[in-house]
């Protein structure tokens, strides 16, 4: 007959006769029966005695807390010298900001200071800017600090971080 929404030719009573109607109808009623069966189960359990639904009964192991032995650890820094804020593993801070600059957390205001490196045996005069973290969490150095600590921007640097 003529076309209808669903794009194909229906009959002289407006269906589809390519069946699009009936099978959306069919989904539809497999749809709610999914429902309906999903939403049945045994509802009528009742808990066991002493009225609490919740309590474990049984043997059942526990977490055991460890005992204190006292010891204390010690994280794997390496020794740093007398004076220094700390040692840190710089990498590559960005780029385009200017300057001799270390963004590190071994500070909580900025101010200056100075970088030495250990491989290189240089030391330069740098702004020290926080960042937030744990004082054994990396730092991040200027292009022209790296440079001038004689170290390769894609390196890892190991420095010790003076403050002034």
């Amino acid at each position: 007959m003529g076309q209808l929404v669903c794009g194909h030719t229906g009959d002289r009573k407006g269906h589809c006769t390519n069946n699009c109607v009936l099978y959306a109808a069919h989904m539809r009623r497999m749809m709610i029966i999914c429902l309906c069966v999903v939403g049945c189960g045994d509802v009528s359990e009742q808990p066991p005695e002493g009225g609490d639904p919740l309590r474990v009964s049984g043997d059942v192991q526990r977490p055991v807390a460890r005992p204190d032995t006292g010891a204390t650890t010690q994280t794997s820094t390496p020794e740093v010298s007398i004076g220094t804020l700390g040692r840190t593993i710089a990498s590559l801070g960005n780029p385009g900001e200017p300057g001799l600059w270390l963004k590190t957390p071994l500070v909580s205001a900025a101010r200056n200071g100075r970088v030495y490196n250990p491989a290189t045996n240089q030391t330069i005069a740098v702004t020290l800017i926080p960042i937030e973290g744990p004082s054994t969490a990396g730092s991040r150095l200027s292009l022209a600090a790296m440079q001038a600590l004689g170290a390769s921007p894609a390196d890892l640097v190991e420095v010790d971080v003076f403050g002034a």
